[in-house]
């Protein structure tokens, strides 16, 4: 399945990206797709304990079980005054 990725913030300073795309198989959580993307960007595994994820509009657990074209964004910690 193709999951749509959104990333914000740091992460998207980090990355140089504003999205992308993941193909994970058939039952994959978000806590998946994280080891995933942190296989891919090690850059990310600092930030593990610290993002939040949203898939299609809606705050999630690491244990949620991802669709086909999902979309999922990822969300760092923000500052600011």
């Amino acid at each position: 399945m193709t999951i749509r990725l959104l990333y914000f913030a740091s992460l998207r300073e980090r990355l140089r990206r504003r999205e992308g795309s993941c193909t994970l198989g058939a039952g994959a959580t978000v806590e998946d797709l994280w080891q995933e993307l942190c296989r891919e960007y090690p850059q990310l595994v600092p930030l593990a304990g610290a993002i939040r994820f949203s898939v299609n509009l809606e705050y999630v657990e690491r244990h949620h079980v991802l669709s086909d074209n999902d979309e999922v964004a990822l969300i760092p910690p923000v500052s600011g005054g």
